[in-house]
């Protein structure tokens, strides 16, 4: 039962399920950009590793932030999946896009948005 759980909520996901799910879309044809963390500093809402899997048509799984930031890194997605051109993302307390969209934890985040070929 606690299994299925996590698997109906997007934001408590293990990185491996997210991933599971990327590759799941890929091989059923689905255009995709796969969003990572790499880089954190201070209080961040999510580890290093953590993933977010965004699809052509908007739809998205996994986390990169807690929900502070999955709008921006979800607009982006779409001209990294059109482009092909991967693109780097930071936001902190200092960065005003970041308290635009709700990173005002305190912490910054740097994340990778590629398109998976």
């Amino acid at each position: 039962m606690k299994e299925s759980f996590l698997i109906e909520d997007r934001y408590l996901r293990s990185p491996n399920d997210v991933l599971r799910i990327a590759l799941a879309w890929h091989e059923n044809g689905k255009e995709i950009a796969l969003a990572t963390v790499i880089g954190t500093w201070g209080s961040s809402p999510r580890p290093i590793g953590s993933n977010l899997v965004i699809a052509k048509n908007g739809e998205f799984e996994g986390s990169v932030s807690g929900g502070c930031v999955e709008g921006a890194v979800i607009s982006a997605a779409k001209e990294v999946i059109e482009t092909g051109q991967q693109q780097l993302l930071k936001f902190g307390v200092t960065n005003d896009e970041a308290w635009e969209v709700g990173l005002a934890c305190g912490g910054e985040i740097e994340v990778l948005l590629e398109k998976v070929r």
